[in-house]
């Protein structure tokens, strides 16, 4: 137990020894987390995937810096990527549940209009989705385009004519 306290240290006063080995043991710790919390972790990002990310950086970071204790911090990101997988099958075995978390896609531009209203409620000008046109379809020629979506996760999705 005695080398366990001088590896990573107690409380707030760490050296650079017992912090690099916190941050250390935080890296591998987060390497399994990653894995228990599945694939999902690794695509396209949605606004729950990133509120996970964040939310478990900010708490490992407390445990790497000496702020709050280790195995405490450890289960509740645990915890966290628990939640976070059991709301992933979720939102696969239910649309419904899936148009709460996530929302839905939103129709940004159909057969030459503009739809500025679905653009207002998307909060995305007009340069923002041309923006998109061109990286997806590179094109700016917009009679070549039938529809654009705002997608759940954001991005801009084209279907050309």
């Amino acid at each position: 137990m005695e080398i366990l306290v001088k590896l990573f240290g107690e409380g707030e006063k760490l050296s650079v020894l017992q912090m690099s080995s916190r941050g250390a043991l935080m890296f591998l710790i987060m390497l399994v987390l990653i894995r228990i919390s599945g694939r999902r972790s690794f695509g396209v990002r949605t606004a729950l995937d990133n509120i996970i990310a964040v939310s478990l950086g900010a708490i490992m970071s407390r445990a790497v810096v000496g702020a709050s204790p280790l195995f405490p911090v450890v289960v509740c990101c645990l915890v966290i990527v628990l939640l976070h997988r059991a709301v992933g099958r979720l939102i696969a075995a239910s649309k419904k549940f899936s148009r709460v978390v996530e929302g839905d896609k939103i129709l940004l531009f159909e057969d030459g209009v503009f739809l500025k209203e679905h653009m207002k409620r998307a909060l995305v000008c007009q340069e923002d989705l041309m923006q998109g046109v061109r990286k997806s379809a590179l094109t700016e020629d917009m009679e070549k385009i039938k529809k654009v979506y705002m997608e759940r996760n954001g991005e801009i999705s084209v279907i050309r004519k």
